[in-house]
Formats: C-alpha cells, sequence, structure tokens
C-alpha cells in the first residue's frame, strides 16, 4: 500500500495506538503521521495525515515519526491478541522484523507523561532501518527546535517539550531544529527501543529505554486483563473484544468522557468540504458506547462517562456535545493546512455545539434506561436533571430542530420526534421504576402519546410505504432504522420503513448512505448498516439479518482493527474520521443481538 503522489497513504493503511488521553495513527510504512500531544483535542505533533509530503506556504514541514525498512518486499500488521499493542512485520531480502509499537500505559493507569514505544526486532538475517522524527509547526503557528538538555536529545514545539530516546546503535545522520534522519542496523536476534517522551507545560522524568520497553509488554498486559474481564462465551468474542477495544482508545481518562473519533476534517468526500472535527463528546455517540459497555459487563468505564455526561447536562443543558475536559465546544476555526488529499476546510471546533437536536433528549434517556437496568441506581441530583430534561422535551418536542445529522435546515425531522417519544416513553419507565421523581410523570405520558400519534399523521407516506425524513418530503433517513431498538410502536409500518431504506439508500449489496442525495456527497456511512442488521434481527427477520452481517464481517475483518466512518461503495475507499466511535459501536450492538437469536450465532 503506497502514497500517493502527495505523499498522503489511503486511510486503510493506518491502524491506532491509545493510551486513555491521546491517539496516534501509525501508518503500514511505518510512519505515524498523527499524534495530538498531549491530549486527543491538542494540537498535533505530527500532522502528515492533513497536510502531504509537500512543505507549506510558509515553509513550515509537515510533522512525523518514521521508522521504515530498506527496500522492503512485504508488509503485514495486526494487533497483539485482545490488545491495542500493535506488531508490523517487514520482510525484505536480507532479513525478517518485527515493529511493536505503543503509547505506553503502566500497572496504576495512564502515565503522567505522553510515551510513545516503538520496538524493532529483527528475527531473521540483517536489516538496516531509516528513522526520521520530523516536528510539526502546527500549520506554521510556531517554529519548533531541537537542542541537548545533558545527555538528552530535546525538542520543544510551543507549549510542549519533548524527548527522543534511542540506544547507541542508533547513528544520527542529520539535524535541524525541526528534523532529525538515523539510521539502524539490526542482525537476527538484536532490538532496539525507539521511543518518545513528551508533556506540555510539565516537567518529564526521564525513564530509561529497559523501562520503556517492560513498558510496552506490560501495556499489552493491561489490555488483555481488561478484555479478561468481558465475560462472552462465544466463538465471536475476537471480533467483539476488537470493537470493544477500539472504543477504549476513544475514551478520555481524565474526564471520563468519550470522543466521537480521534481525528478532524478526515473528508466524507475526497476532495469535498464535509471535513468535521470529532475530537469531542457527542451526547449521542457517548450514550451509545456507555449502553454497549453495559452489555458487555464493562461496569467502570460505563459509570465515568455517564456521571460525567450528567454533569455536563446539569451545568451546561441538553447541548449536543461537550469538549474532552468538560464545558461548551469552542467556536469552529480552520486551520490553514492542504488537507487529506486536499480535502478542504480543515477545522478546529464543530458546528453542532450551536445546534439544538432533540435527540439529546432520547439519548440520555436511554443511556440511563440501561444503566438502571443493569441494576445501577440514579442518585437524587442526577434525577432532578433527568426530570428537567423531560419536562423540556415535553415542552420543545414541537419545535423544529436540526435533526441527527446535524443539518442547517431546521425541520421537524421524523427521527428527532421519535427521539422525544422515546426520551418520555423511558421517563415514564423509570419513574415507575423509582429511579425518577412521579410528580410529572402522567405529563410525560400524555405527551408520549401525543408525539407517537403527530408522527403517524404527518410523518408516514403512504405511496413510498415508508416513514420519510420529514414532513412535506419523499426522502428516507437511515437513522430511522433505530426506532426498531428504540422499540417504538407500530412494527409493520417499521418493516415496510427498513424495506425502503434497503431500497432508496442501499448501495453495493450491504451498504447504506444515511438519507436521500447523499450517494452524490459522501460515502456509505458504516454505522447504519450495523443498524440495519440489528434492526432486522430484533424485528425476527433473523435470516436476512446474518446474510447482511456476513457481507458486511467480509468487509470489516479486512481492517486492521480499526474503523471509518464511512466506506464508498464501490471503490472501497475509507473516508471520515477515525477510529469512528458510532461504527465500532454499532459493529458490537449488532453482534450482541445476532447472538440472541435461535440459532444464536452471527454467521
Amino acid at each position: 500500500m503506497d502514497r500517493d503522489a502527495d505523499g498522503f497513504l489511503p486511510l486503510k493503511g493506518y491502524a491506532a495506538l491509545g493510551d486513555g488521553r491521546a491517539v496516534a495513527l501509525s501508518g503500514v510504512d511505518g510512519a505515524i503521521d498523527w499524534w495530538c500531544v498531549p491530549n486527543m483535542d491538542s494540537p498535533p505533533l505530527f500532522d502528515r495525515l492533513l497536510v502531504g509530503a509537500a512543505p507549506l506556504e510558509n515553509g513550515a514541514r509537515p510533522g512525523h515519526f518514521t521508522i521504515s525498512a530498506r527496500n522492503p518486499t512485504r508488509i503485514t500488521r495486526q494487533y497483539r491478541t485482545d490488545s491495542n499493542v500493535l506488531e508490523t512485520r517487514f520482510q525484505t531480502e536480507g532479513g525478517v522484523a518485527v515493529l511493536t509499537e505503543s503509547l505506553n500505559s503502566s500497572t496504576a493507569g495512564r502515565l503522567p507523561w505522553a510515551e510513545l514505544a516503538r520496538r524493532i526486532e529483527v528475527t531473521e538475517g540483517k536489516m538496516t532501518f531509516d528513522i526520521v522524527l520530523q516536528l510539526s509547526h502546527r500549520s506554521g503557528r510556531r517554529s519548533p527546535y531541537m537542542s541537548s538538555t545533558g545527555p538528552h536529545e530535546t525538542f520543544h514545539v510551543g507549549p510542549v517539550l519533548g524527548m527522543f530516546l534511542h540506544g547507541d546503535r542508533v547513528t544520527v545522520t542529520a539535524r535541524d531544529d525541526d528534523r532529525m534522519d538515523a539510521e539502524l542496523t539490526l542482525a537476527a536476534g538484536e532490538r532496539e527501543i525507539v521511543a518518545i517522551v513528551a508533556g506540555s507545560n510539565e516537567p518529564l522524568v526521564v525513564p530509561t529505554l529497559d523501562e520503556i520497553d517492560h513498558r510496552i509488554d506490560l501495556s499489552d498486559q493491561e489490555w488483555r486483563d481488561w478484555c479478561h474481564e468481558i465475560r462472552l462465551d462465544t466463538p465471536h468474542r475476537s471480533f467483539l473484544l476488537r470493537q470493544a477495544l477500539a472504543l477504549k482508545l476513544l475514551l478520555y481518562s481524565p474526564s471520563g468522557a468519550i470522543a466521537a473519533a480521534a481525528t478532524t476534517s478526515l473528508p466524507e468526500r475526497i476532495g469535498g468540504d464535509k471535513n468535521y472535527d470529532y475530537r469531542f463528546a457527542w451526547v449521542r455517540d457517548a450514550g451509545y458506547i456507555i449502553a454497549s459497555f453495559l452489555r458487555l459487563g464493562i461496569k467502570a468505564e460505563s459509570k465515568a462517562a455517564l456521571t460525567w455526561l450528567l454533569n455536563q447536562l446539569c451545568a451546561h443543558g441538553a447541548r449536543v456535545c461537550f469538549a474532552l475536559e468538560g464545558g461548551v465546544v469552542e467556536e469552529m476555526e480552520e486551520i490553514p493546512v492542504p488537507g487529506y488529499r486536499n480535502s478542504r476546510p480543515v477545522l478546529r471546533g464543530n458546528r453542532a455545539a450551536g445546534q439544538h437536536q432533540h435527540g439529546i433528549y432520547g439519548d440520555i434517556f436511554e443511556t440511563v434506561s440501561v444503566f438502571t437496568q443493569a441494576g445501577n441506581l440514579i442518585d437524587p441530583r442526577s434525577a432532578e436533571t433527568l426530570s428537567h430534561l423531560a419536562d423540556e422535551c415535553a415542552d420543545r418536542w414541537k419545535e423544529k430542530d436540526s435533526g441527527i445529522w446535524e443539518l442547517p435546515d431546521l425541520q421537524h425531522y421524523t427521527m428527532s420526534k421519535i427521539s422525544c417519544w422515546q426520551a418520555l416513553n423511558r421517563a415514564v419507565q423509570l419513574a415507575d421504576a423509582g429511579q425518577l421523581p412521579t410528580t410529572c410523570r402522567d405529563r410525560w405520558s400524555r405527551e408520549r402519546d401525543r408525539i407517537a400519534q403527530w408522527i403517524d399523521a404527518n410523518c408516514w407516506d403512504e405511496d413510498l410505504g415508508a416513514y420519510v425524513m420529514h414532513p412535506g418530503t419523499k426522502k428516507l433517513d437511515a437513522a430511522l432504522i433505530l426506532s426498531v431498538r428504540f422499540e417504538y410502536d407500530g412494527r409493520a409500518r417499521l418493516e415496510k420503513t427498513l424495506d425502503a431504506i434497503d431500497h432508496q439508500l442501499g448501495a453495493g449489496g450491504h451498504l447504506h448512505y444515511r438519507y436521500t442525495g447523499m450517494d452524490q456527497e459522501e460515502g456509505c456511512f458504516l454505522a447504519c448498516s450495523f443498524w440495519m442488521v440489528e434492526a432486522r434481527s430484533l424485528l425476527g427477520q433473523h435470516d436476512r439479518a446474518r446474510a447482511l452481517m456476513n457481507n458486511l464481517r467480509k468487509t470489516v475483518d479486512a481492517m486492521p482493527g480499526i474503523m471509518p466512518e464511512m466506506i464508498h461503495p464501490d471503490s472501497g475507499e475509507w473516508l471520515g474520521n477515525m477510529p469512528q466511535g458510532l461504527s465500532h459501536l454499532a459493529a458490537l450492538q449488532a453482534t450482541l443481538t445476532l447472538m440472541k437469536t435461535p440459532e444464536g450465532v452471527c454467521l
């Protein structure tokens, strides 16, 4: 898998590393092209993912950290079993080597510094590697520089202080303020550690190479121990755990927030302008991931994420998304870089932060409902916050909103109304179970029923045989697949709506666009197809669900372990930000639902 003439690697050539604070993208050619330090939403230390090979107009060079074998004849890679530690196998005419990569942790959890560890080990013959550390200029806003502090090679990029650590066999061949070139030759049985330790506006410890080396395997063990706590006895355990491990990468451990994805501005269509920053916590995405974790018995992360979410809603009201540390999302800012394969704009911030979406109500109440159904309890302050949100939902459901897809066109979106129905239905159930005050329980019940009556009177199109995207249109919306999971009334109409979505929005035999007209603007949205698997199964259409899942698994199993937001149905090209939480959790939910079918198998 080669880079194009502008230096961009196909997105399917990346795998992800993470430490509970940040995520790095490692290319199949040995290049770390994306790593924000110290946090997932910090400016990138390595940014070639969005810049390519050419310097910017101001001379700033794209940042990357590359370890490449000379003249490789074959490269393969895979995650270690039940782990987010990555192994890449390089084969040349002269030998075989394994590059093992990890964003390290410790027995106490996340390290108080960022530690990117890369172990090079030759298993056959003799091999030479070229090493390049090229620092980002933060789109020309910072001028990095390297220096020596005692025996240590250090670098500075704005507030980031870092160290480039390596053994004596690494020979530095060139050095500049923003770049260091080196080479390394190893014979069979020899290995070397090359690492970066970094932080922002903080002092740094200087670990030994032996400590860093040990922490690679320690981190691997920590991942496997976490997976061991997930009690699943199924032939599809490894697939389910891979989805859970990808979602775990998106959990921002300092606060408990869950990011929608680890990148910004990867395009939904090459050359298009639908390029968004997903390094924030969406109520929708976080809620769905919490529900998925609860189904797997992952309690600590679920509780932490729900607590964080309820605290944000209590402090800031019903917003679409929040910053990972908490609080409202900053206004959008365009970053002056070319963008992936010259797809602009590149953005920091997200316009959804200023929108209102009725889906917020359904998402939070569904999450709390799953939390309590697992035998857990809601505290009095959270119950008060939820009661206020239910009252707000009962008041606002008649308003137009931006819908689940965050559209600038305000409409009475059918899915938004179903989300309001869902919220009030769950609020009534929570009140009946003693988890919420019952003062407004009857009002919530009445408004829930009014919403259902309004949807059936205004959003059903008899000619199409489907619920439409909003009244007055013939467009269909794949988000309506979720109404099956949310237990919306009317099985016959829901079945017909699914068939219409397959007919109008389906592509490639097993993929789906988000809504009518998107075939001209973007790729197929992976989550929608997994939602379809789940919905078919819940409606008792098990053969159709398994057939669709079989085709999806053929697509997904060819991936390195992470999924993008979208896929082009013809070329198979990856599109959108990644790892994409919605894609992974939809795959996880679909698999768990299929496991409950009479046959109990997915394929």
